[in-house]
């Protein structure tokens, strides 16, 4: 399980690649080149050194190629802009060696492959104060999500395992979106509100199925609504329009029961200290949701990112984060049913370092997974991983 699409290291470089296409007005958008672009390859190496079965490894990487354009300069189309990113992900599965619910690895993919993952158009308004974004869509981008927790690899920092494990095809999250529609009022400094109907089916060019376009699934409709300046803070909520099968109860045909899918998620982000030459920062993070639709009745992530922790690494970034994910009840019944001793919760330990060494940005990570898979009798299970992150093009 993944998610946007959700947010490690090669995720915050595009996004800051990203937000430098953001033209604020006219006289900002006359210094910039009315395209920009860049491409980033991922690779890692992540596998369990103790409490599975099977002490490995596995290879996996990621390709992202990001283009962003100017409508006004290319057009003449005044305040918008276009985003295209294409992924390409191949390389082994770590979580099939670890066992874990969450995940232990935010670019493994369940089938390898190209994807364009996402290609939308923002138009804004009052004088920069409103948009209306259409396209494919990752929600993770600005749903649920903190750049605090950036760094850390394990998914269920990108967004909450209680939302990423819902849908036919997940949410539109990394690596697969569906078409949507954000509208979304406020400043980067204040309050704001948006608010998103996307398809409930995730699928793109590069899926089986390609885009879909008949949201026979359904909608999922999502709204969040924060504050930032010393600090950010939102408060957000997702919905089903159309029901999804209930994981364990059944009626008198023997067909699943219908239940509404939906959930409510907080957070929160903060600078903690300053120092000399390095900047600390927090976050928080706890959602609900049904627990009728998924096996997640909720869960919570916390950590710190410490920017330039040695002043004579500019580049370098230590990050520590801890997450649990609640089982629902009926999770835990169907695993009672299979003879399992099922626990409450999974619970990860991470503990990541980044540094960029010439062009390359290296990044050892360690993790720590209590009663992976929910089972309570399961070994706990220490994971080790090595990113490299090279950048081969960016204008």
């Amino acid at each position: 399980m993944t998610s946007a699409k959700t947010k490690a290291a090669t995720a915050a470089m595009l996004a800051a690649l990203a937000l430098s296409a953001c033209w604020a007005g006219a006289a900002a958008a006359q210094s910039e080149p009315a395209w920009r672009s860049s491409i980033v390859y991922t690779a890692d190496v992540t596998g369990v050194v103790d409490g599975a079965a099977s002490q490995a490894g596995r290879y996996l990487d990621n390709l992202d190629v990001v283009v962003d354009g100017d409508l006004a300069r290319i057009a003449g189309w005044r305040d918008a802009r276009v985003h295209v990113a294409i992924l390409a992900n191949g390389g082994g599965r770590p979580n099939d060696l670890a066992g874990t619910l969450q995940g232990v690895d935010n670019i493994e993919v369940a089938d390898p492959g190209v994807r364009l993952f996402e290609a939308w158009i923002e138009q804004s308004f009052a004088d920069g104060h409103a948009s209306v974004l259409a396209g494919l869509y990752d929600v993770n981008s600005e749903f649920y999500a903190t750049e605090a927790s950036g760094l850390l690899i394990a998914p269920a920092f990108g967004i909450g395992s209680e939302f990423a494990a819902t849908g036919r095809n997940g949410p539109s999250i990394f690596p697969s979106t569906a078409l949507a529609t954000r509208v979304r009022i406020g400043d980067p400094d204040g309050l704001h509100v948006q608010a998103a109907a996307v398809n409930a089916r995730a699928s793109t060019f590069g899926d089986p199925d390609g885009v879909d376009t008949g949201f026979d699934d359904g909608v999922l409709w999502l709204a969040e609504g924060g504050w930032t300046g010393p600090a950010r803070l939102a408060l957000g909520a997702w919905r089903y329009d159309k029901k999804q099968e209930d994981i364990r109860a059944f009626g008198p045909t023997g067909d699943p029961r219908l239940a509404t899918s939906q959930g409510v998620y907080v957070l929160g982000e903060a600078d903690i200290h300053r120092g000399a030459h390095s900047v600390t920062s927090a976050f928080v993070r706890s959602g609900l949701s049904d627990g009728d639709t998924s096996d997640f009745k909720g869960g919570w992530q916390a950590g710190l990112l410490v920017l330039r922790p040695f002043a004579a690494r500019p580049d370098s970034a230590f990050s520590v984060g801890v997450h649990q994910g609640l089982l629902s009840d009926k999770a835990r019944l169907n695993a009672w049913d299979a003879g399992m001793d099922p626990a409450t919760r999974e619970d990860g330990l991470e503990i990541t370092y980044s540094d960029t060494v010439g062009r390359f940005t290296l990044q050892p990570d360690l993790q720590i997974i209590r009663y992976p898979g929910g089972d309570r009798a399961a070994d706990t299970v220490i994971v080790a991983a090595f990113r490299l992150i090279i950048p081969i093009f960016a204008n």
